[in-house]
Protein backbone atom coordinates (compact mmCIF):
# COMPACT_ATOMS: atom_id res chain seq x y z
CA UNK A 1 0.00 0.00 0.00
CA UNK A 2 2.81 2.39 1.02
CA UNK A 3 4.54 1.55 -1.69
CA UNK A 4 1.25 2.40 -4.07
CA UNK A 5 0.75 5.58 -2.15
CA UNK A 6 4.60 6.65 -3.14
CA UNK A 7 4.26 5.57 -7.23
CA UNK A 8 0.91 7.90 -7.32
CA UNK A 9 2.82 10.86 -5.53
CA UNK A 10 5.37 11.01 -8.15
CA UNK A 11 3.25 10.64 -11.13
CA UNK A 12 1.23 13.60 -9.85
CA UNK A 13 4.45 14.95 -9.62
CA UNK A 14 5.46 13.73 -13.11
CA UNK A 15 2.41 15.01 -14.35
CA UNK A 16 2.51 18.68 -12.92
CA UNK A 17 6.14 19.68 -12.13
CA UNK A 18 8.22 19.38 -15.37
CA UNK A 19 6.41 22.44 -17.01
CA UNK A 20 7.03 24.57 -13.83
CA UNK A 21 10.50 23.54 -13.39
CA UNK A 22 11.31 23.91 -17.15
CA UNK A 23 10.63 27.86 -16.82
CA UNK A 24 14.00 29.58 -18.14
CA UNK A 25 16.47 31.50 -15.97
CA UNK A 26 15.56 34.77 -17.00
CA UNK A 27 16.16 37.33 -13.73
CA UNK A 28 12.99 38.35 -11.98
CA UNK A 29 11.72 41.94 -11.73
CA UNK A 30 12.43 42.88 -8.30
CA UNK A 31 10.08 43.05 -5.15
CA UNK A 32 9.93 46.61 -3.91
CA UNK A 33 11.60 46.75 -0.81
CA UNK A 34 9.57 46.55 2.20
CA UNK A 35 8.67 49.47 4.19
CA UNK A 36 11.09 49.66 6.89
CA UNK A 37 8.42 50.19 10.28
CA UNK A 38 8.98 53.07 12.16
CA UNK A 39 11.23 52.64 15.09
CA UNK A 40 13.25 50.18 13.04
CA UNK A 41 16.76 50.34 11.73
CA UNK A 42 17.45 49.00 8.43
CA UNK A 43 21.09 47.99 7.67
CA UNK A 44 21.05 47.18 3.86
CA UNK A 45 23.27 45.21 1.91
CA UNK A 46 25.89 44.23 4.41
CA UNK A 47 28.60 41.72 3.10
CA UNK A 48 28.45 38.30 4.44
CA UNK A 49 31.88 37.07 2.51
CA UNK A 50 34.32 39.14 2.30
CA UNK A 51 34.84 40.10 -1.25
CA UNK A 52 32.49 37.81 -2.46
CA UNK A 53 30.00 37.62 -5.16
CA UNK A 54 27.54 40.39 -5.50
CA UNK A 55 24.93 38.15 -4.15
CA UNK A 56 26.59 37.18 -0.87
CA UNK A 57 24.75 40.20 1.07
CA UNK A 58 21.98 40.82 3.56
CA UNK A 59 19.90 43.01 5.03
CA UNK A 60 19.19 43.36 8.36
CA UNK A 61 16.51 45.28 10.34
CA UNK A 62 16.86 46.07 13.82
CA UNK A 63 14.33 47.79 16.40
CA UNK A 64 16.15 51.09 17.69
CA UNK A 65 14.99 50.16 21.23
CA UNK A 66 15.46 47.11 23.09
CA UNK A 67 15.41 45.22 26.74
CA UNK A 68 18.55 42.97 25.75
CA UNK A 69 20.16 40.57 22.85
CA UNK A 70 16.98 40.01 20.32
CA UNK A 71 15.86 36.78 18.61
CA UNK A 72 16.63 37.00 14.97
CA UNK A 73 14.17 35.24 11.85
CA UNK A 74 16.11 34.55 8.77
CA UNK A 75 14.45 35.04 5.85
CA UNK A 76 15.19 32.55 3.06
CA UNK A 77 13.77 33.49 -0.14
CA UNK A 78 12.35 30.78 -3.03
CA UNK A 79 12.24 31.62 -7.01
CA UNK A 80 13.70 27.76 -7.81
CA UNK A 81 17.10 28.58 -6.73
CA UNK A 82 18.02 30.38 -10.07
CA UNK A 83 15.23 33.72 -9.47
CA UNK A 84 14.54 35.60 -6.44
CA UNK A 85 15.54 38.50 -4.05
CA UNK A 86 16.24 39.15 -0.69
CA UNK A 87 14.01 42.44 -1.19
CA UNK A 88 10.60 40.50 -0.53
CA UNK A 89 10.65 39.75 2.99
CA UNK A 90 8.24 38.60 4.42
CA UNK A 91 8.53 38.67 8.07
CA UNK A 92 9.29 42.41 7.96
CA UNK A 93 6.04 42.74 5.82
CA UNK A 94 4.10 40.71 8.61
CA UNK A 95 5.64 42.91 11.08
CA UNK A 96 7.68 40.69 12.82
CA UNK A 97 10.61 43.44 13.48
CA UNK A 98 7.64 45.68 15.65
CA UNK A 99 7.16 42.79 17.73
CA UNK A 100 10.69 42.07 19.63
CA UNK A 101 12.51 40.65 16.52
CA UNK A 102 15.11 41.29 14.36
CA UNK A 103 14.66 40.13 10.78
CA UNK A 104 17.49 39.22 8.09
CA UNK A 105 16.76 38.94 4.70
CA UNK A 106 19.53 37.12 2.38
CA UNK A 107 20.99 36.94 -1.10
CA UNK A 108 22.98 33.70 -2.22
CA UNK A 109 24.14 32.50 -5.32
CA UNK A 110 21.97 31.42 -7.90
CA UNK A 111 22.51 28.10 -9.89
CA UNK A 112 23.22 29.72 -12.63
CA UNK A 113 26.28 31.45 -10.88
CA UNK A 114 27.25 28.36 -8.89
CA UNK A 115 25.64 24.64 -8.53
CA UNK A 116 24.92 22.93 -5.59
CA UNK A 117 26.28 23.11 -2.62
CA UNK A 118 27.35 26.73 -3.20
CA UNK A 119 23.14 28.25 -2.37
CA UNK A 120 23.46 26.24 1.40
CA UNK A 121 27.26 27.63 1.95
CA UNK A 122 26.27 31.01 1.55
CA UNK A 123 23.34 30.59 3.71
CA UNK A 124 25.54 29.00 6.36
CA UNK A 125 28.26 31.54 6.05
CA UNK A 126 25.67 34.37 6.25
CA UNK A 127 24.32 32.76 9.54
CA UNK A 128 27.72 32.46 11.19
CA UNK A 129 28.55 36.30 10.01
CA UNK A 130 25.21 37.18 12.02
CA UNK A 131 26.50 35.36 15.05
CA UNK A 132 30.14 36.66 14.79
CA UNK A 133 28.34 40.58 14.52
CA UNK A 134 25.83 39.74 17.59
CA UNK A 135 27.00 41.75 19.78
CA UNK A 136 27.59 44.74 17.49
CA UNK A 137 23.70 44.66 16.29
CA UNK A 138 21.75 43.50 19.13
CA UNK A 139 21.20 39.70 18.44
CA UNK A 140 21.01 37.00 21.00
CA UNK A 141 23.28 33.92 18.69
CA UNK A 142 21.31 31.65 20.53
CA UNK A 143 17.96 32.07 19.58
CA UNK A 144 18.56 32.00 15.31
CA UNK A 145 14.97 30.72 13.61
CA UNK A 146 14.94 30.37 9.63
CA UNK A 147 12.04 30.36 7.24
CA UNK A 148 11.32 30.25 3.38
CA UNK A 149 9.73 29.11 0.72
CA UNK A 150 9.70 26.84 -2.28
CA UNK A 151 13.49 27.04 -3.04
CA UNK A 152 13.95 29.14 0.28
CA UNK A 153 12.15 26.22 2.49
CA UNK A 154 14.82 23.70 0.65
CA UNK A 155 17.62 25.76 2.08
CA UNK A 156 15.64 26.23 5.46
CA UNK A 157 14.86 22.87 5.78
CA UNK A 158 18.80 21.79 5.20
CA UNK A 159 19.72 24.32 7.31
CA UNK A 160 17.72 22.26 10.01
CA UNK A 161 19.47 19.37 9.21
CA UNK A 162 22.89 20.04 8.69
CA UNK A 163 23.99 21.60 11.33
CA UNK A 164 26.57 19.36 11.97
CA UNK A 165 27.44 18.68 8.84
CA UNK A 166 31.07 20.56 8.27
CA UNK A 167 31.16 19.43 4.65
CA UNK A 168 28.74 22.51 4.14
CA UNK A 169 30.95 24.62 6.11
CA UNK A 170 33.20 26.92 3.86
CA UNK A 171 34.64 30.45 4.23
CA UNK A 172 35.29 32.53 6.99
CA UNK A 173 33.96 32.71 10.96
CA UNK A 174 33.76 29.17 11.30
CA UNK A 175 34.56 29.44 14.93
CA UNK A 176 30.97 30.72 14.87
CA UNK A 177 28.37 27.95 14.95
CA UNK A 178 25.39 28.16 11.78
CA UNK A 179 22.99 25.82 14.28
CA UNK A 180 19.52 27.09 14.09
CA UNK A 181 17.21 26.98 16.88
CA UNK A 182 14.10 26.82 14.40
CA UNK A 183 12.78 26.26 10.77
CA UNK A 184 9.54 27.27 9.04
CA UNK A 185 9.58 25.60 5.69
CA UNK A 186 6.81 26.77 3.39
CA UNK A 187 6.89 23.90 0.62
CA UNK A 188 10.21 23.36 0.27
CA UNK A 189 11.81 20.14 -1.82
CA UNK A 190 13.16 17.82 0.88
CA UNK A 191 14.28 14.82 -0.75
CA UNK A 192 15.26 14.88 -4.69
CA UNK A 193 15.56 11.22 -4.55
CA UNK A 194 12.19 10.65 -4.74
CA UNK A 195 11.81 13.32 -7.53
CA UNK A 196 11.17 11.73 -11.06
CA UNK A 197 14.30 11.77 -12.79
CA UNK A 198 14.37 13.53 -16.36
CA UNK A 199 16.92 14.29 -18.80
CA UNK A 200 15.76 18.06 -19.19
CA UNK A 201 18.75 20.13 -18.61
CA UNK A 202 16.83 22.84 -18.04
CA UNK A 203 14.90 21.71 -15.40
CA UNK A 204 15.52 23.50 -12.38
CA UNK A 205 16.86 20.76 -9.79
CA UNK A 206 18.98 19.77 -12.89
CA UNK A 207 20.30 23.23 -12.55
CA UNK A 208 20.85 23.33 -9.11
CA UNK A 209 22.78 20.08 -9.34
CA UNK A 210 24.72 20.51 -12.61
CA UNK A 211 22.77 18.01 -14.08
CA UNK A 212 20.15 15.79 -14.46
CA UNK A 213 19.19 13.64 -10.56
CA UNK A 214 19.82 10.37 -12.41
CA UNK A 215 23.14 11.84 -13.24
CA UNK A 216 23.95 13.08 -9.55
CA UNK A 217 22.59 10.35 -7.22
CA UNK A 218 25.25 11.16 -4.63
CA UNK A 219 24.84 14.85 -5.08
CA UNK A 220 20.93 14.63 -5.33
CA UNK A 221 21.04 13.14 -1.89
CA UNK A 222 23.53 15.33 -0.31
CA UNK A 223 21.08 18.41 -1.42
CA UNK A 224 17.86 16.45 0.41
CA UNK A 225 17.25 17.61 3.98
CA UNK A 226 15.59 14.27 4.80
CA UNK A 227 19.10 12.58 4.36
CA UNK A 228 20.69 14.42 7.55
CA UNK A 229 17.30 14.32 9.55
CA UNK A 230 18.25 13.55 13.24
CA UNK A 231 17.59 13.54 17.16
CA UNK A 232 19.26 17.00 16.89
CA UNK A 233 17.72 18.64 14.88
CA UNK A 234 15.70 21.79 15.41
CA UNK A 235 11.65 22.38 15.99
CA UNK A 236 10.09 22.40 12.33
CA UNK A 237 7.05 23.98 11.15
CA UNK A 238 6.39 22.99 8.08
CA UNK A 239 3.28 24.72 5.61
CA UNK A 240 2.35 23.26 2.48
CA UNK A 241 -1.05 23.43 -0.02
CA UNK A 242 -2.39 20.32 -1.25
CA UNK A 243 -3.08 21.23 -4.67
CA UNK A 244 0.40 22.48 -5.15
CA UNK A 245 1.46 21.58 -8.88
CA UNK A 246 5.33 22.31 -8.20
CA UNK A 247 6.14 20.72 -5.47
CA UNK A 248 4.21 18.31 -4.36
CA UNK A 249 2.79 17.65 -0.60
CA UNK A 250 4.55 14.14 -0.48
CA UNK A 251 7.93 16.10 -0.29
CA UNK A 252 6.81 17.49 3.02
CA UNK A 253 5.27 14.68 3.84
CA UNK A 254 9.04 12.83 3.64
CA UNK A 255 10.48 15.27 5.83
CA UNK A 256 7.30 14.83 8.66
CA UNK A 257 7.68 11.28 8.63
CA UNK A 258 11.43 11.44 9.30
CA UNK A 259 11.65 14.19 12.05
CA UNK A 260 8.60 12.35 13.19
CA UNK A 261 11.00 9.05 13.58
CA UNK A 262 13.96 10.90 15.01
CA UNK A 263 11.75 11.94 18.08
CA UNK A 264 12.08 15.95 16.78
CA UNK A 265 9.30 18.48 17.53
CA UNK A 266 7.55 19.01 14.31
CA UNK A 267 4.22 20.66 13.23
CA UNK A 268 2.54 19.29 9.71
CA UNK A 269 0.27 21.91 8.24
CA UNK A 270 -1.81 21.48 4.81
CA UNK A 271 -3.43 24.29 3.19
CA UNK A 272 -6.25 22.45 1.67
CA UNK A 273 -6.98 23.59 -1.98
CA UNK A 274 -3.86 25.94 -2.09
CA UNK A 275 -0.70 25.70 -4.65
CA UNK A 276 2.58 27.14 -4.99
CA UNK A 277 2.86 30.28 -3.07
CA UNK A 278 -1.23 30.83 -3.82
CA UNK A 279 -4.08 30.54 -1.10
CA UNK A 280 -1.65 31.16 1.89
CA UNK A 281 -3.67 34.10 3.29
CA UNK A 282 -6.21 32.37 5.56
CA UNK A 283 -6.38 33.84 9.44
CA UNK A 284 -5.18 30.75 10.67
CA UNK A 285 -1.52 30.67 9.10
CA UNK A 286 0.44 33.82 10.45
CA UNK A 287 -1.22 33.32 14.16
CA UNK A 288 0.29 29.52 13.61
CA UNK A 289 3.64 30.73 12.32
CA UNK A 290 3.65 33.82 14.95
CA UNK A 291 3.13 31.05 17.72
CA UNK A 292 5.79 28.48 16.64
CA UNK A 293 8.83 31.42 16.51
CA UNK A 294 6.80 32.54 19.88
CA UNK A 295 7.50 29.36 21.68
CA UNK A 296 10.67 29.04 20.51
CA UNK A 297 12.82 31.86 20.03
CA UNK A 298 10.87 34.48 22.53
CA UNK A 299 11.73 32.41 25.79
CA UNK A 300 15.28 32.08 27.49
CA UNK A 301 15.07 29.00 28.26
CA UNK A 302 12.57 27.25 25.01
CA UNK A 303 11.11 24.26 25.11
CA UNK A 304 13.09 20.98 23.86
CA UNK A 305 13.33 20.35 20.20
CA UNK A 306 12.17 16.91 21.31
CA UNK A 307 8.61 16.29 21.27
CA UNK A 308 5.19 15.84 19.77
CA UNK A 309 4.76 15.52 15.89
CA UNK A 310 1.54 16.74 15.03
CA UNK A 311 -0.82 17.51 11.84
CA UNK A 312 -3.04 20.33 11.08
CA UNK A 313 -5.01 21.67 8.20
CA UNK A 314 -7.11 24.44 7.19
CA UNK A 315 -8.81 26.25 4.06
CA UNK A 316 -7.03 27.76 1.42
CA UNK A 317 -7.57 31.73 0.84
CA UNK A 318 -8.73 32.67 -2.32
CA UNK A 319 -8.75 36.14 -1.97
CA UNK A 320 -5.09 36.58 -0.79
CA UNK A 321 -2.97 35.81 -3.46
CA UNK A 322 0.80 36.96 -3.68
CA UNK A 323 0.77 40.16 -5.70
CA UNK A 324 2.97 40.25 -8.64
CA UNK A 325 6.63 40.05 -8.38
CA UNK A 326 6.57 38.58 -4.51
CA UNK A 327 9.20 35.95 -4.78
CA UNK A 328 8.04 33.19 -2.51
Amino acid sequence: MKKFVLLSSILVFAMFAAPAFAQPATPQRAAPVGRVPEGVQAHRDLAYVADGHERHKLDLYVPEKTDGPLPLIIWVHGGGWQNGSKDGCPPLRNGYAGRGYAVASLNYRLSQHAPFPAQIEDCKAAIRWLRAHAREYHLDPDRFGVWGSSAGGHLVALLGTSGDVKAFEVGANLDQSSRVQAVCDYYGPTDFTAIPTTPAANSAESKLLGGPIMEKPDLAKRASPVTFVSRNNPPFLIVHGDKDPTVPINQSQLLFDALKQAGVSVQFHTVKGAGHGRGFGGPEIEPMVSTFFEKYLKSKSPPSNLGEAMTSESAASADRMLPPGRSY
